[in-house]
């Protein structure tokens, strides 16, 4: 599934076999002016949702869109948990991203959006230029999984059971790690804190390859 310029979305994997979109916003007042008229953009997008979405099935992919460009809906999107999502974002109106549950392989790329993962396995890839990135993660992990944002902070908890081997990374910012997780560092605040732009560890004797950068701000990790 492709998910494009969709400003507030929250992305759900379930057990069940179907995309399921439901919309958070309020009851839209009705355009007495449109009756018998279609909403389309100059894209060439048609909402055939109801929801102020189009979604249409290319070569077996799912791709939605919304309709406006600054305004849009507030929608849930439930996935099998198998589903492979893809989310892009480019514009400055959006909000957080949310996605829970997730069992597929998720790549994301935004511009502003703070993106949320809670629960996901991967494999991943995550890219935000401005926004912050925070993430819980599953005990079943799988490669290779890279999150990165450039000027927000990166900030993942995982549990100590996880066998990974963890590259962390930052230009302008400091790397803050539990204790628990071992890897040799001066204390701060409850976190091990690290002065080199680069530092590797290997948990539980080293496993599932996981990539942590920011450029200009700190990289958190933390027990689950």
């Amino acid at each position: 599934m492709e998910i494009k310029e969709l400003n507030n979305v929250d992305i759900e994997g379930y057990s069940g076999n179907e995309i399921i979109f439901t919309s958070r916003s309020g009851k839209r007042d009705a355009d007495d002016r449109a009756k018998g008229l279609r909403a389309i953009n100059a894209m060439g997008l048609e909402d055939n949702t109801g929801l102020g979405l189009s979604v249409v099935d290319k070569n077996g992919v799912i791709e939605v869109q919304q309709m406006k460009r600054m305004d849009g809906p507030d929608i849930t999107i439930k996935v099998p948990k198998g589903v492979t999502v893809s989310f892009t974002h480019t514009s400055p109106h959006g909000s957080e991203v949310n996605i829970k549950d997730v069992e597929g392989e998720i790549e994301i790329s935004t511009v502003h959006n703070g993106i949320n993962l809670t629960n996901v396995t991967g494999p991943m890839t995550i890219n935000t230029v401005h926004g912050n990135i925070e993430g819980s993660l599953s005990a079943t992990l799988k490669n290779p999984i890279s999150i990165v944002s450039v000027h927000g902070h990166v900030d993942l908890a995982l549990p100590t059971t996880v066998k990974a081997s963890v590259k962390m990374s930052t230009v302008y910012g400091e790397i803050f790690v539990d204790p628990e997780f071992k890897v040799d560092a001066t204390t701060a605040g409850g976190l091990n804190k690290y002065s080199s732009d680069t530092v590797t560890a290997k948990i539980n004797g080293g496993g599932v390859d996981i990539t942590l950068s920011s450029t200009h701000n700190n990289v958190y990790l933390r027990k689950k």
